[in-house]
């Protein structure tokens, strides 16, 4: 008899969930009986059917709901499953309360590195629910944290990455970039694709570019949202790169501009796991430049398929891009070590064979 897995997760957002969705439509494949329940809208929802994926429009959008929590408590009760997976916190919080008095195993998903604290009160209605039977830390950095919570057991804890194909980013055209932004065509361009949170460093990334004054044909893009704040454009006006420095904002196409771009520079200061845009970056054969944060560290090795500097550190940054636009040969090797660390290191079914053997054996 297969084994039944309850999933609850957001599947909205097509490209930015493939790398979690595509891990049940590989189950499936094995023999698990899987369903789903996410948004009525999700992108990923033709694709689960066409596997053999049982989909409930269903997503809880209020923590502690009574309404939703019963929803999800009928469904596993007349399901009959062997897990529940939940990855967010209105699944997690309304998915916990469903199942009490219920055996089923319950999975939780963690991809950040704090904020469990074994002293605040919504921990235990999350992650240090006494009904959680496992975690799955998409990185070593974040199991390593969360063994640190006083009182955690850390038998529950396993580091399962989040695997990507390379197949998927075969159709990914570069966009002219540079006649958008009516710069030469010959132009460095380094590029950074985030939100803009205090984690991910953006300061220390746009004081390294200042230090690369008299140098006209570097150009930094950042594309995500919230950058322009008083913070960084007090330290873009202070500099005289001023011009060369692009914030994109959110853009659906972040994908073709970081195929056009010549290096990836990643800034990150903590708290990151397995950062996606790095991964995107590594696939797509973009020389990348990553802060030595534990979670993004392991993913790639210095000076074969990346540079990787200290964190916090605008010099260390500046150095590291003006080292890539200086040699282009350098540029192109780390691209292309990148690559061949993205197809040994995160592919999918690597993955979905971690995921089978991990359920089989819990």
């Amino acid at each position: 008899m297969s084994k039944k897995i309850l999933v609850i997760s957001d599947y909205r957002k097509y490209h930015s969930t493939r790398p979690e969705a595509e891990i049940y439509i590989g189950l499936a494949k094995e023999g698990f009986n899987i369903t789903v329940m996410t948004f009525p809208e999700a992108g990923y929802i033709p694709k689960f059917k066409e596997a053999g994926i049982k989909v409930i429009p269903f997503h809880p959008v209020k923590k502690f709901n009574r309404s939703e929590i019963q929803t999800i408590r009928k469904e596993v009760i007349n399901g009959g499953y062997d897990f529940i997976n939940l990855y967010n916190n209105y699944a997690i919080i309304n998915g916990l309360r469903a199942v009490r008095g219920i055996d089923i195993k319950v999975i939780l998903y963690r991809g950040y590195a704090g904020n469990i604290k074994w002293y605040d009160p919504i921990s235990y209605t999350k992650f240090l629910h006494p009904k959680v039977d496992r975690i799955i830390c998409n990185a070593q950095v974040v199991k390593d944290y969360i063994d640190s919570v006083p009182f955690f057991n850390k038998k529950k804890s396993i580091v399962i990455h989040k695997g990507h194909d390379l197949k998927w980013y075969n159709d990914i055209e570069a966009l002219d970039l540079r006649s958008e932004l009516g710069i030469s065509s010959n132009a460095f361009i380094a590029i950074n694709i985030c939100n803009n949170r205090t984690m991910k460093g953006i300061p220390y990334l746009l004081e390294a570019f200042n230090r690369l004054e008299g140098q006209k044909d570097i150009h930094l893009v950042i594309v995500g949202k919230g950058m322009e704040t008083q913070e960084n454009l007090s330290i873009i006006n202070k500099g005289k790169m001023k011009k060369q420095i692009h914030l994109m904002g959110f853009r659906k196409d972040a994908l073709r501009l970081l195929k056009s771009s010549n290096a990836f520079v990643l800034s990150s200061i903590k708290g990151e796991s397995n950062t996606k845009a790095l991964i995107e970056a590594m696939a797509l054969k973009k020389a990348c430049i990553i802060t030595n944060i534990k979670g993004n560290e392991h993913l790639l090795e210095h000076d074969k398929s990346a540079l990787i500097v200290p964190k916090k550190n605008a010099l260390a940054i500046a150095d590291a891009i003006a080292q890539l636009f200086n040699n282009p040969d350098k540029t192109k090797a780390l691209g292309e070590g990148a690559q061949k660390r993205f197809i040994s290191e995160i592919h999918i079914s690597k993955t979905i064979a971690e995921m089978k053997d991990f359920l089989l054996h819990l």
